[in-house]
């Protein structure tokens, strides 16, 4: 949660820096526009308009001359590149640029209304239009036009084009002093949220672990639940239906003496259903608490959840070490004990496969090494690794129901993870599965 919270913050403070930066060109061009627009009105109305005669049309030179030296000394040097004075037939009769003057060229339609309606405009110049063909050297320009007028009266269009480089500073020290109050709002922004951030941080830790207590607690209530129904049914109902199997044979053998056979095949096949219902009821007391993995051992108790498999046309080998399942403690034996039980139960109900292993072994020195990064247990003998693999219809890792907290598959990697082992699932959908519990060894044993 804190990465993503960094992650957030991070991206916020990019679109930030964006948006200032574009909000500071933008304002910046805009204010540079004005500013060009009101230097224009005055340089055309107080320098330039005063000095134009009306022999300038006729193209007279001294007339030219006395222009050029006003333009050169008090215009070219207030940060202007370019100045034109356009004919309204779009003839140029004055230009800084001697190559210009006489040619004639199309005038746009925002510089015709201009003349017909007289004022000012301002923009950011588009330099590829012919008669720009001497301004393409620098880059973007802003350009102002206007109309002045001769003593006579006649009109001419007085245009300028400014230099943007001032745009671009005035655009940085705007752009400065929007993201340093923007990042330092964030910045305090942070702060100020930091201990709430933190409070809900721990809540959620004090959440997850709450969770994971409730998780164990459940484990535990339904280990002790399993005892008590197997207790209750062992003591109870088998050893009810034990006897009367054996009073429903002795009736029988007593009708085959009397001479009443039929009356006998009925009570034995009556007393065959008793033995075949008593049969399935061990088996059930062995899946609900294998008291076997105590009195005979792993290996025996594992073999007693695979045998049911066989009736339901599953062919399971099981492939138990005593030796290396002798190396492991009473709590890692139960959880590779409910680890083999809960993937045998995925087997039945999810993977319609037709062939199961089950091996128990010392892990080999590739999956010592791979089990060494994943669990990184302390004691450098090899664990011992309990493998279940199908040949069923796979699964993607990538959406494991245990990963988004499928109860069952969650609590075994949370018992997993309390005896210092690794539960891991390699498959892939069409291929099988293979689960690997890599369980640490005690070292007295």
């Amino acid at each position: 949660m804190v990465v993503q919270l960094g992650i957030a913050a991070l991206a916020v403070f990019v679109v930030v820096v964006v948006g200032a930066s574009f909000a500071a060109s933008r304002l910046a061009e805009r204010e540079a526009v004005n500013d060009a627009a009101h230097t224009t009105n005055l340089l055309a109305l107080a320098v330039v308009q005063p000095v134009l005669q009306d022999a300038l049309l006729s193209g007279d030179t001294a007339a030219y001359d006395a222009l050029d030296q006003v333009v050169r000394e008090r215009v070219l040097p207030n940060g202007i590149v370019r100045v034109k004075l356009w004919a309204p037939d779009g003839r140029i009769v004055y230009a800084d640029e001697t190559r210009l003057v006489g040619q004639q060229f199309t005038l746009g339609d925002d510089q015709r209304a201009t003349l017909a309606q007289p004022q000012t405009r301002a923009e950011v110049s588009d330099l590829n239009r012919s008669e720009n063909e001497f301004e393409r050297y620098g880059g973007k320009l802003l350009e102002v036009y206007r109309p002045v007028w001769t003593p006579s009266g006649s009109e001419l269009l007085f245009e300028v084009y400014g230099d943007y480089g001032p745009v671009s500073a005035r655009a940085f020290d705007l752009w400065r002093g929007l993201a340093g109050v923007l990042a330092s709002s964030l910045l305090l922004l942070l702060v100020l949220m930091a201990p709430i951030i933190w409070r809900l941080l721990d809540r959620l830790g004090a959440a997850q672990a709450q969770r994971e207590s409730v998780l164990r607690a459940s484990v535990e209530a339904s280990a002790r639940e399993r005892r008590r129904i197997a207790a209750d049914l062992h003591d109870g109902p088998v050893q009810d239906l034990v006897a009367s199997s054996l009073a429903v044979s002795g009736a029988a053998e007593s009708a085959r003496a009397d001479g009443r056979v039929h009356l006998a095949s009925t009570i034995t096949d009556a007393a065959s259903t008793v033995r075949a219902s008593v049969a399935s009821l061990r088996s059930l007391l062995v899946d609900i608490y294998p008291e076997r993995l105590a009195d005979a051992g792993l290996a025996a108790a594992v073999a007693d959840l695979a045998r049911p498999l066989a009736g339901r046309g599953i062919d399971v080998v099981v492939d138990v070490d005593e030796a290396q399942a002798a190396r492991l403690g009473d709590a890692a034996q139960q959880v590779a004990h409910r680890v083999a039980r809960e993937c045998l139960r995925n087997v039945v109900r999810h993977a319609d496969a037709r062939h199961v292993v089950i091996r128990l072994a010392a892990a080999d020195a590739a999956d010592a090494a791979d089990a060494a990064d994943a669990a990184e247990p302390p004691d450098p003998r090899r664990p011992v690794v309990l493998g279940v693999t199908d040949d069923g219809v796979g699964l993607d890792p990538a959406h494991l129901p245990g990963v988004e907290g499928h109860f069952g598959v969650r609590v075994l990697a949370d018992l997993a993870t309390d005896v210092g082992a690794v539960l891991r699932v390699r498959s892939a959908p069409g291929l099988g599965t293979q689960w690997q519990l890599a369980l640490p060894v005690e070292e007295d044993r």
